[in-house]
């Protein structure tokens, strides 16, 4: 039943912490069941990823193949819609532009002691991006994650996805194209993301793997980082909307809407001063689901995780929004940048009446790939920096060492280190 909150009423807060602390994400036996797909994996290698594919997607790998092949790849970008092909580049352009504004610069410095230090940046060498499969589309997941990879730098990006009874949709080949992706293999699941940690005979392990998946794929990526980078584990799709009277509450609808049909555990939040404007759009809610392709899934995600908050003044939405730190804000007012200059914690802000967040999946620039359950916090959204590391490097000459070193040494021997104080010693005069 959907939640709807009163800020005035003396069981608010109970209510409202109810609603920040409730946890959408999968549980249960995923995490048993991950870690033997992971360990089958890294014993029997690709024999194991083979029966799983087999197993999970009706498709036999050593007879439909494991990698696209270049005439797959021609055949489904030959046979894709002009209009799509074109909104697909589009979408790149987009998103490339705003990841190279992201680009971190190395630097030098040499300080007053005559020290040079500084920083150097470099690209991974081969990153892993997997793309959820079957008969949805998520070619937009296959740019934002491609692109930026590209942008920084990578040589070799791999792309996973599902094979279910040997389709790929031809929208997602061709965005992999259009982002320059070097390999595309057909396997999806926990074992896709095994395969690009632990390497098989086949597939040669990458660095770092991004991209959204299943609970599965969430629970094995949160299994093997440190074996290898990760972007983020994802949990379901959220978002926090904060509109004044003046909004016309069909739009509002459809924005809420927009992530409820992503999943059955999505959440959509509604804050608004209007009492009659929350009303109204709860009504073109329920006008709109009895006509959405999606209606099942939204519904069950709008009435179970979907709540409205009536507050007394916009004001109070800040702290409201930082609370709950959602992965998508919507700012629906007539002012944006004075609420937006007081939100510290969200994944992404859509600024004004006329930036539905729906425009940030596709086509805004700034990537789609952001934080959720709360962890906006302390997280970003996905970018260039995922795919990259820091370097710094230090030179002394002897001048330098002779400035600093001793002050090295009385820290080191504070702190029992005689080895570490030696090796300083022994070089200064």
């Amino acid at each position: 039943m959907l939640l709807n909150l009163d800020s005035r009423k003396a069981d608010f807060e109970t209510d409202f912490a109810r609603l920040v602390d409730e946890r959408r994400e999968s549980e249960g036996d995923v995490s048993r069941d991950v870690s033997a797909i992971i360990a089958d994996v890294k014993k029997r290698g690709d024999v194991a990823i083979a029966e799983l594919t087999q197993k999970f997607d009706r498709h036999d790998l050593n007879k439909g193949g494991w990698q696209l092949t270049k005439e797959e790849i021609k055949e489904a970008c030959d046979n894709l819609p002009s209009e799509l092909m074109d909104a697909l580049k589009l979408a790149a352009t987009r998103i490339r532009y705003c990841h190279e504004n992201q680009l971190p610069q190395s630097s030098e410095m040499t300080d007053a002691a005559g020290v040079r230090m500084g920083v150097r940046w470099q690209a991974v060498e081969a990153a892993g991006l997997y793309v959820p499969g079957g008969r949805a589309a998520y070619c937009s997941s296959v740019l934002m994650n491609a692109v930026p990879a590209k942008v920084a730098g990578v040589k070799r990006l791999v792309m996973v996805t599902p094979t279910h009874d040997g389709f790929i949709n031809p929208a997602v080949i061709a965005a992999a194209v259009i982002a320059e992706v070097d390999e595309i293999w057909k396997i999806g699941g926990a074992q896709a993301i095994a395969a690009l940690a632990l390497g098989t005979e086949k597939i040669k392990p990458v660095d770092v793997v991004v991209g959204p998946g299943n609970a599965w794929v969430a629970e094995a990526k949160r299994q093997l980082y440190g074996q290898v980078g990760i972007d983020m584990v994802a949990g379901p799709s959220e978002i926090v909307v904060v509109a004044d009277k003046d909004n016309d509450p069909e739009w509002l609808a459809a924005d809420l809407l927009s992530q409820a049909e992503h999943d059955p555990t999505s959440q959509s939040i509604l804050i608004s001063d209007s009492e009659a404007l929350i009303e109204k759009t709860i009504e073109a809610v329920e006008r709109r689901l009895e006509k959405l392709e999606t209606q099942k899934v939204a519904r069950e995600s709008w009435e179970k995780h979907g709540a409205t908050i009536l507050v007394q003044s916009l004001d109070e939405a800040p702290v409201l929004v930082d609370r709950l730190a959602p992965e998508h804000l919507e700012l629906a007012v007539a002012n944006p940048d004075a609420l937006f200059a007081n939100v510290h914690h969200s994944g992404s802000v859509f600024l004004g009446r006329y930036t539905p967040e729906a425009i940030g999946d596709y086509v805004g620039g700034p990537n789609h790939v952001l934080p959720t359950g709360r962890r906006a916090r302390f997280s970003s959204g996905l970018s260039v920096i995922d795919f990259m590391k820091r370097t710094t490097y230090l030179n002394c000459s002897q001048e330098a060492l002779e400035k600093i070193g001793p002050a090295a040494v009385t820290l080191a021997k504070a702190e029992g280190l005689p080895a570490h104080a030696e090796s300083v010693i022994s070089r200064l005069k």
